[in-house]
């Protein structure tokens, strides 16, 4: 009781000491509060069989009939699979790349053109879904667009559909993510390459390391744990494909590879001819637990291999 009572008249200490610090605390509280915790209660939609007339504690309890219903569709194995393929192409494709790219640029002495080749790479990252998505339809275009002039050149005159193809989705929508993102990648593990002493650097070309082997055994495993806390977040976000531009991509000809767990909530939730939202609510509640699982497994194998982890 009297470590109780300490606690909390040392933390009302604090409080008094750094009220400008507390105060600012209170919008993003507040915003976590409304927005993130406050809807929760609606979770217990996935195991109801809602009805908005009579609102959420008034409709049918079901319990997992609405999950048990998704396990059983014909569209679970390819929403599934589609969603975990093309997250884990975005993983290994992309991952790496922003962590090459951050080594290279600390490596160029001349700081204009390191500059140059950082704006340059980040600048794709503020353009919206919706343009990129315009860019990729005007590139790759059968009549009128770069490719289809590329391929009649140095192929021939029957010139491939690639928006329309189930096999090339997968690439044009991960390789034009990791063409956006990379540049802005970048920024946390400079910021990390920053802070490496110099004298680390100094030491090695005394003992006569080449660049090289010292942007192996220097640079990289001072931005280590940076790597491993951002590999913990992605795997986290595993099932966490964004809807935007998948829908924007998506065509009835490249169904078969782009339809992902976003995609189906949308259309057996809220588009026409759906509205059934228990449903979409159990499965996006299923999507959300298989990332909870992922990221707590992902951070207990870092803590065991490691001394990082979230938690």
């Amino acid at each position: 009781m009297f470590q109780t009572r300490g606690s909390r008249k040392t933390l009302a200490i604090r409080v008094r000491r750094c009220w400008q610090l507390y105060l600012f605390l209170l919008l993003p509280v507040a915003y976590l509060i409304v927005f993130k915790y406050v809807p929760m209660v609606g979770i217990q939609i996935a195991f109801r069989q809602y009805a908005p007339r009579l609102g959420i504690w008034g409709s049918k309890w079901v319990g997992l009939a609405q999950f048990e219903k998704f396990f059983n569709s014909y569209q679970f194995e390819r929403v599934f699979f589609n969603t975990l393929k093309l997250s884990m192409y975005s993983l290994v494709a992309g991952f790496p790349l922003p962590i090459l790219l951050a080594l290279c640029l600390n490596s160029v002495r001349n700081k204009r053109y390191r500059s140059a080749v950082e704006n340059i790479t980040y600048m794709p990252y503020f353009i919206s879904t919706v343009v990129i998505v315009g860019i990729i339809n005007q590139v790759f275009n059968t009549r009128i667009g770069l490719f289809s002039m590329a391929y009649r050149v140095l192929i021939g005159p029957e010139v491939p559909d690639l928006l329309a193809s189930a096999t090339a989705f997968p690439h044009m929508y991960v390789w034009s993510g990791i063409w956006q993102s990379t540049g802005w990648g970048t920024v946390i593990y400079m910021a990390a390459l920053a802070g490496v002493d110099p004298e680390q650097h100094e030491a090695a070309l005394i003992d006569g390391a080449s660049r090289f082997q010292r942007l192996l055994h220097v640079d990289l495993p001072a931005i280590l744990p940076t790597i491993t806390i951002t590999l913990i977040l992605r795997c986290g976000q595993l099932m966490g494909i964004g809807f935007d531009k998948v829908y924007l991509m998506q065509n009835d000809l490249n169904l078969r590879a782009s339809e992902v767990i976003s995609t189906y909530v949308y259309k057996v939730g809220l588009s026409a001819g759906g509205g059934d939202f228990s449903y979409a609510t159990a499965i996006g509640l299923f999507n959300s637990v298989i990332n909870l699982a992922m990221i707590v497994l992902v951070n207990f194998i870092s803590r065991r291999v490691s001394d990082t982890s979230l938690w």
